[in-house]
């Protein structure tokens, strides 16, 4: 299948949980168009409940609310004022600025339990699929099991792995993934990090460590910091964006675990309340189903008119 097919089947959930109601309120909608009515308040209020239903949450979902409501009055549809007004939210955040650094170094962080250290593995695959020679950086020395999962998954994409014993310092780790990359010809360098929030300063200072290590190494480094979300947390993950974000930099997110939720809705949070560009999204379990995120593709698949 192509990026879009597999990601209309990764928002299967999504679209079923507001499929028939959002039906509904296009028919009503419809009707007042036909009778030269504006959108009504049933509408309005119909439209707010199933775009909080889907997860896009409060402020996004004001903000397309506020957007139909007054836009109505033009004659466009319900459902293209809706699809407009998300466009219009994923083009308001900018992605990450192209550079000529290599090695490009990516740190990779996120709470345990959210998909980090799996999703690794799926983004050396599938930029290895795309022409590049990624190398893997096991950084997360606190938990064995965390470098033995990310060794298989590396293995499964068949890239290169930079480790080191239990307890070594995670930094070092760094410093020595990207003096191989460079020895190597391995680029890009994907780190992945210690995944707790336990004491923010303990993840402060630890982060900070490995970028300022990162950046004798490798200049401009790191190039992206990439936040894995759980989608199926739905709101509680914008915190841990914004925690992420005030101690590491973050500049784009991976949303994990898409086909799991009915509230495939938070992607448009993301964009609205964070600023921050999805750069992938996860769509199963397999190595394979991990894909570029392009917010048209995404509208077009969460509110295309046959389902």
């Amino acid at each position: 299948m192509g990026f879009l097919d597999r990601l209309r089947e990764g928002l299967t959930r999504t679209k079923q949980q507001i499929v028939s109601r959002f039906e509904e309120i296009v028919q009503q909608a419809d009707e007042g168009e036909q009778r030269t009515r504006p959108i009504t308040v049933d509408t309005i209020e119909a439209l707010e409940e199933l775009l909080i239903s889907a997860d896009v949450g409060l402020p996004a979902t004001e903000r397309i609310v506020t957007a139909v409501r007054s836009k109505s009055r033009h004659g466009e549809s319900l459902r293209d004022l809706v699809k407009d007004e998300i466009r219009q939210i994923f083009d308001g955040v900018e992605g990450p600025e192209p550079n000529g650094h290599k090695p490009h170094v990516t740190l990779i962080v996120g709470v345990n339990g959210t998909g980090k250290t799996t999703t690794i593995g799926k983004l050396a695959n599938l930029l290895k699929a795309s022409g590049k020679a990624p190398l893997v950086c096991a950084a997360d020395t606190f938990r064995a099991a965390a470098v033995e999962q990310l060794e298989i998954w590396a293995k499964r994409a068949g890239v290169d792995i930079v480790r080191a014993p239990e307890g070594s310092d995670p930094a070092s780790v760094v410093f020595d993934a990207i003096q191989s990359g460079k020895a190597r010809g391995r680029d890009p360098i994907l780190v992945d990090t210690a995944g707790r929030l336990h004491t923010r300063v303990n993840l402060m200072n630890e982060l900070d460590k490995i970028r300022r290590v990162a950046a004798r190494a490798a200049e401009g480094a790191p190039h992206e910091v990439l936040l894995v979300l759980d989608a199926t947390v739905g709101q509680n993950g914008l915190q841990q964006a914004r925690e992420f974000t005030s101690v590491a930099g973050v500049t784009g997110i991976v949303l994990t675990k898409l086909d799991g939720t009915a509230k495939g809705g938070v992607a448009v949070s993301i964009a609205h309340d964070l600023k921050l560009p999805i750069r992938y999204v996860g769509v199963g379990e397999g190595i394979d189903d991990l894909i570029p995120f392009s917010p048209r593709d995404y509208v077009e698949a969460l509110f295309q008119e046959k389902w």
